[in-house]
């Protein structure tokens, strides 16, 4: 009986298992550059660990929540808002590297970078503008902090210069990410006007 009350109406929420998120992922040439790059700093510094997969390098836009299960609903709003947006093409480039606080032995050690990514901002805006016209509009992140993270370490590194990785953006993707495995499934992907396209 004492098991029945304690369980009655305060069931355990169900363990998240999908996230959401909307990205711009770096073309193949970048993306080997950012790689390149993440197992050089590694090595210079001691850091121990593993750099992402390759293709897992990717600058996160907008954070959609984390669900049990795939929720359809969010993943059509979403979509939705994506569809809205018309922006052209825009270059990008990151030029340094810092830890950003973390948790204890895994501090995310990422790629940033200053007025190369003023468009990359621009954009992200215009993204959270018409995400707030559907039900997702809770999820536009009003604060960006443009950023790719290249592995995760528990030492702490002040923030240096870099070699610049760019790239141009042509188009953004709607992500669902598998907690715990590592795994990225693009379910849209929306591309940007080039200047040729008016």
């Amino acid at each position: 009986m004492s098991a029945q009350f304690s369980l009655d109406g305060f069931e355990a929420a169900p363990r998240a298992s999908d996230r959401l998120f909307f990205a711009v992922y770096p073309d193949s040439s970048a993306a080997a550059n950012i790689a390149r790059l993440a197992q050089q700093l590694r090595a210079e510094h001691g850091l121990k660990g593993e750099p992402l997969k390759t293709e897992r390098f990717h600058i996160t836009l907008h954070h959609l929540g984390d669900y049990a299960g795939l929720p359809q609903g969010v993943v059509a709003a979403s979509s939705e808002a994506a569809a809205a947006v018309a922006a052209g093409a825009f270059d990008v480039a990151f030029d340094r590297v810092v830890s950003f606080a973390g948790k204890p032995g895994k501090r995310p050690f990422v790629l940033r970078g200053g007025e190369g990514l003023d468009a990359l901002v621009a954009f992200q805006q215009t993204l959270g503008a018409a995400m707030k016209k559907t039900s997702v509009g809770r999820w536009a992140e009003p604060r960006f902090t443009p950023h790719v993270t290249l592995l995760y370490d528990g030492k702490e590194l002040a923030e240096r210069g870099v070699d610049a990785v760019s790239w141009t953006v042509r188009e953004f993707v709607l992500v669902h990410s598998l907690i715990g495995q590592t795994r990225h499934i693009v379910l849209g992907r929306w591309p940007l006007k080039t200047p040729a396209q008016g």
